[in-house]
């Protein structure tokens, strides 16, 4: 499953945004990958990365802070744990990442492998035991899972500042687990000030995948009002002639598309 050219179901990895807190509500954005681990791992966290808000808090100095409603390092070690540690030998099955507007579930199959339940561990402290030793050797190699065990114990150090009700935890089912992380902007209050070009560049990676409404690129981007949404966003992409407008503009079935040669 490292090989360039490997091109097999096993390492398909299905990911969803969710209008929404479950799955009652209506998919914004989807996309299956697979192919080789390492190339299914970068897909998927390029997938979560545009799908998730990033943005400034102004500090008392007059400076400018980075935050993110997902730190990077628990994104990558959840992702890296799901991967090492489904059980292979379960066919016709995925890992799935779901993306809700207060939370990231990662599950992947297979059982709990430690002899106690996750509640008897405690938090940050959950023993180290590797379900596909081939596999995790392979991450480890190619730098992208912790070494000595120190994955888990990783993601929660990332959430250490947070409330209780943030923290990060392992949920379990027959036959899968599913690995949570909250959205740490998650009805904060903290006034963000996004980035543009991130955003416009956000839009235009959702457009490739397909056409979509206003609505749905306001909704996914986080932007509240639809008048800021048009200003900052779509009218700039579509003066540079990026993108266009397909259908009357006053209608909510109207679509934004990717601008063609011939459309330019």
């Amino acid at each position: 499953m490292f090989k360039d050219d490997y091109n097999g179901d096993d390492s398909l990895i299905s990911c969803r945004l969710w209008k929404g807190t479950n799955k009652a509500g209506s998919v914004l954005d989807s996309r299956r990958f697979k192919g080789n681990l390492a190339k299914v791992f970068t897909n998927t966290i390029t997938f979560i990365e545009r799908n998730t808000k990033s943005g400034w808090e102004k500090t008392q100095r007059g400076g400018r802070k980075e935050i993110r409603s997902y730190p990077k390092e628990a994104i990558r070690e959840a992702l890296v744990n799901a991967i090492a540690h489904r059980d292979y030998s379960i066919n016709g099955t995925q890992i799935d990442v779901d993306i809700f507007d207060d939370r990231i579930d990662i599950v992947s199959p297979g059982s709990w492998l430690l002899p106690k339940p996750y509640d008897d561990y405690p938090i940050g402290s959950i023993p180290s035991m590797r379900r596909n030793k081939i596999i995790s050797a392979c991450l480890d190699t190619a730098n992208l899972m912790e070494r000595g065990g120190t994955g888990f114990q990783t993601i929660v150090e990332s959430y250490k500042e947070c409330e209780k009700d943030k923290q990060p935890g392992v949920l379990i089912f027959p036959g899968f687990l599913d690995l949570r992380l909250f959205d740490i902007l998650y009805q904060s209050d903290i006034e963000l000030e996004t980035k543009d070009i991130s955003d416009k560049e956000k839009a235009l990676e959702l457009l490739k995948i397909g056409d979509k409404t206003v609505k749905d690129l306001q909704s996914i981007l986080g932007y509240k009002n639809r008048g800021e949404f048009l200003k900052s966003v779509i009218n700039p992409l579509i003066a540079e002639g990026k993108i266009y407008r397909d259908g009357n503009p006053k209608s909510p079935t109207s679509k934004i598309c990717i601008s063609t040669d011939k459309k330019q």
